[in-house]
């Protein structure tokens, strides 16, 4: 068990964070079959800062990754599915729509 009471689920192979997020899977597997959204993947992976140097000093890329990604409606989408929002999570967030204002980005509370 995780230090947020998540606890790893296996579902069709796939491992999810949580039992919230595996659930959130088959919601969107039912959508995509239906036809309501397309283009479903897991976990896609964004730059939300690049890497640089300061004072001498180099930092790598920061990047975020969402649980899901999908396009609906002609809209590209990015979920995150929390039952609790880390500060470091409300920060990728905002970076995250600071740097991709056109993705909506949708936080699914477990």
């Amino acid at each position: 068990m995780s230090k947020y009471g998540n606890r790893k689920t296996r579902l069709y192979e796939i491992v999810f964070d949580s039992a919230a997020e595996a659930q959130r899977y088959l919601v969107l597997k039912d959508m995509a079959e239906s036809g309501e959204i397309a283009d479903l993947v897991l976990q896609p992976e964004f730059e939300i800062l690049p890497s640089f140097n300061c004072q001498g000093k180099s930092y790598k890329t920061t990047r975020y990754i969402a649980d899901f990604g999908y396009t609906q409606d002609g809209q590209q989408v990015v979920e995150d599915v929390k039952g609790y929002a880390t500060e470091a999570f409300k920060i990728k967030a905002k970076l995250f729509r600071y740097r991709y204002p056109d993705i909506e980005l949708k936080v699914i509370k477990a």
